[in-house]
C-alpha cells in the first residue's frame, strides 16, 4: 500500500490557484478504508477548507466499491454588524462536491479498471484526443489497484 502524502492540485479559476492538501487521517472500519486530505490555510476555518476523501470497501457481494470525493466549502459573506455592534462569525453556506464512484468485480483486472477510469476521466475533462493514462497518485491507485493510502 502507498503512504498517504500531500496532494497538489490546481483549481479551475481564470488564473488557476495551486491547492496543497495535507494528509489528515486514514481510518479502517471493517472492510472499509478511508483517507482524508485537507488544505491547511491559516486564514480559513478548518470546516471551510477544501478536502478530499478516498475510500475503498469490499461489499458483502464481493464487489469492490471505490469512491473519491472532492469538496469545496463556500463561506457566507458577512456584511456589517447589528445594532449592538456584534458581527457574526462567517460560517459555511454550502459545499460544492464531486463524487466519483467505481464498482469492480473481484474478477476484474487492473488494465480493465484503468481503462474505465481513463474513459470516465476523459469524458469529464472533454478530452477528444489520445492521452496516456496517469498511473500514479491516489486516484489511479484507488480505482486501478484498489489500494487506499496508509
Amino acid at each position: 500500500m502507498s503512504n498517504i502524502a500531500d496532494l497538489a492540485v490546481y483549481d479551475g479559476a481564470a488564473t488557476p490557484v495551486l491547492h496543497t492538501l495535507n494528509p489528515i487521517s486514514v481510518t479502517r472500519e471493517g472492510n472499509k478504508v478511508s483517507a482524508l486530505w485537507r488544505e491547511a490555510l491559516t486564514t480559513v476555518p478548518v470546516e471551510a477548507q477544501v478536502y478530499v476523501t478516498a475510500t475503498v470497501e469490499k461489499l458483502k457481494s464481493g464487489i469492490y466499491k471505490t469512491e473519491m470525493r472532492t469538496v469545496v466549502p463556500v463561506m457566507e459573506s458577512v456584511s456589517g454588524q447589528n445594532s449592538a455592534g456584534y458581527t457574526a462569525a462567517p460560517k459555511v453556506a454550502y459545499e460544492n462536491t464531486i463524487v466519483t464512484t467505481g464498482f469492480f468485480s473481484p474478477r476484474s483486472d487492473q488494465a480493465g479498471r484503468r481503462s474505465v477510469r481513463q474513459l470516465a476521466s476523459n469524458i469529464v475533462r472533454s478530452i477528444g484526443t489520445s492521452v496516456a493514462a496517469v498511473t500514479t497518485g491516489p486516484a489511479p491507485e484507488l480505482f486501478d489497484s484498489l489500494i487506499s493510502p496508509t
